[in-house]
């Protein structure tokens, strides 16, 4: 049988003149990788990103630490896959941050292999990282000082079931000095690349805000091509089951630990549990943020009854849903980036629930890849969703939304079908960036998913992701 690498497939058909079917290569993504000015990043981070050993090639990253430079540990918060099977890294960094109350100095990852369902073996391998790191920071001062403490919080991403070669990656934290460690482009360059499987660009951004008055700054990393469909929550919501996503933000501004954790939920939710590649969830899914407070001089933390609490909030949802579509946008195989948004539920659960349940339609990713305004398949979608409140079919509107502010095209208005310009369609869907709307008609709330196709490429990466 032909691989996906060619450019034409034939169909299997009784017919003795099937007809052919053109595979769409996915476009280009290095452009999504942007140089950064060294201004834009937050204060009091050092970090790099170096090969110590787990993937074979020498030339690609594999290990990724950060460290808080400032006086005191940074006020921390975390969220992490709700996954039965959780790995190592996630036992471990829920322990860390319940243990030291929100406040930690430090991120490591590693890339390559997962210290997924390992065992004892795993936990073991994963402290070990916790402690190495450590060992980079200054030590805690004798009140501070507590052997059930620690500074770290431990990430890995890659092949679930294998150890990791842990001699490998502790000679290759413990080999780190200050001086090979950096605060400008290149360095946050370096960390982010370390963070890579199968993504095709390192994903990494950063931004100025402005909190009463004062200037603050926030970067951030992620990873993720594959296995995407996280459902992230605090340590203490276990909540239910829905390659990995594995991403930081790191800021100068002061927050608590608790507004800090409070800020950081409501953006996940509207972030990186708003993306799906395949919809499948990762046992590693993980997104930790530090605020280090080192550009707010002696400004008293921000706390969630503080009236500037609120712009915090929007700005760290902001950005995380900048870094969240860059996962999307670096989909295996993907074609297409597509927005769903839901409008007019009763509540946001339902609005996201039914956003969600488009976003993973095997049936929809695929139509979405042939170019195909299918656009039944998106009620058939919709309408397989258990909401708070009954859907009343003939109150739903179905509109496909071009990215380049031309005319929108609706397929279905208060229930009846549109008599569509198949056309008009085609020349919508076979832009890269186009928006799904689903106007349910039941009320004022609304959530936002983006996603993208499934292609034939999706299929070849995935089926010898291992060889």
């Amino acid at each position: 049988m032909n691989r996906v690498g060619s450019s034409v497939w034939r169909r299997f058909s009784s017919s003795t003149s099937s007809p052919t079917f053109v595979v769409k290569p996915a476009p280009a993504k290095a452009r999504h990788h942007v140089q950064i000015p060294d201004t834009s990043f937050p204060h009091g981070y050092s970090l790099t990103g170096v090969h110590c050993g787990v993937k074979k090639n020498p030339s690609v990253l594999d290990l990724t630490v950060i460290l808080s430079t400032s006086s005191k540990p940074a006020s921390a918060a975390a969220c992490f896959t709700r996954n039965a099977f959780k790995a190592a890294p996630v036992l471990v960094s829920q322990d860390v941050l319940e243990k030291s109350a929100g406040r930690a100095r430090a991120i490591v990852t590693n890339s390559g292999c997962a210290n997924a369902v390992t065992g004892k073996q795993g936990l073991e391998d994963a402290w070990a990282m916790v402690k190495a790191t450590d060992a980079l920071l200054p030590q805690r001062t004798k009140s501070e000082a507590n052997k059930d403490i620690h500074d770290t919080f431990v990430m890995s991403t890659g092949v679930i079931g294998q150890n990791l070669p842990i001699s490998k990656i502790l000679s290759g934290i413990s080999s780190l000095v200050p001086s090979s460690l950096g605060s400008d482009f290149a360095a946050w360059e370096r960390a982010a690349k370390g963070f890579m499987t199968t993504d095709t660009f390192p994903k990494l951004r950063a931004r100025t805000f402005n909190l009463g008055g004062r200037m603050f700054r926030m970067a951030g990393m992620d990873k993720g091509a594959g296995m995407i469909h996280p459902d992230m929550c605090p340590p203490t919501n276990p909540g239910q089951l829905h390659a990995t996503l594995l991403g930081c933000i790191l800021t100068d501004a002061a927050v608590s630990p608790q507004a800090l954790q409070s800020a950081l939920t409501h953006a996940v939710d509207r972030s990186f549990n708003s993306i799906s590649v395949d919809g499948d969830m990762s046992t590693n899914d993980t997104i930790v943020v530090l605020a280090n407070g080192a550009a707010a001089g002696e400004t008293k933390e921000i706390e969630e009854h503080d009236p500037l609490f609120p712009a915090f909030r929007d700005e760290l949802t902001s950005f995380a849903a900048e870094l969240a579509q860059l996962v999307v946008r670096d989909g295996e195989g993907a074609t297409k980036f597509v927005t769903v948004s839901v409008e007019g539920a009763s509540t946001f659960t339902d609005a996201h629930r039914v956003a969600s349940k488009i976003s993973t339609s095997a049936l929809v990713k695929t139509a979405l890849y042939g170019e195909d305004a299918n656009w039944g398949r998106i009620l058939a979608a919709t309408g397989s969703v258990p909401l708070s409140a009954p859907i009343d079919p003939y109150r739903v509107n179905v509109t496909f939304v071009p990215a380049d502010g031309s005319t929108p095209l609706p397929v279905l208005v208060h229930g009846e079908p549109e008599q569509v310009d198949e056309v008009r369609a085609k020349e919508i869907l076979s832009a890269e960036d186009f928006e799904i709307k689903v106007d349910l008609g039941l009320g004022s709330e609304s959530a936002q998913y983006w996603t993208c196709d499934f292609s034939y490429e999706y299929v070849r990466i995935n089926g010898d992701y291992r060889s």
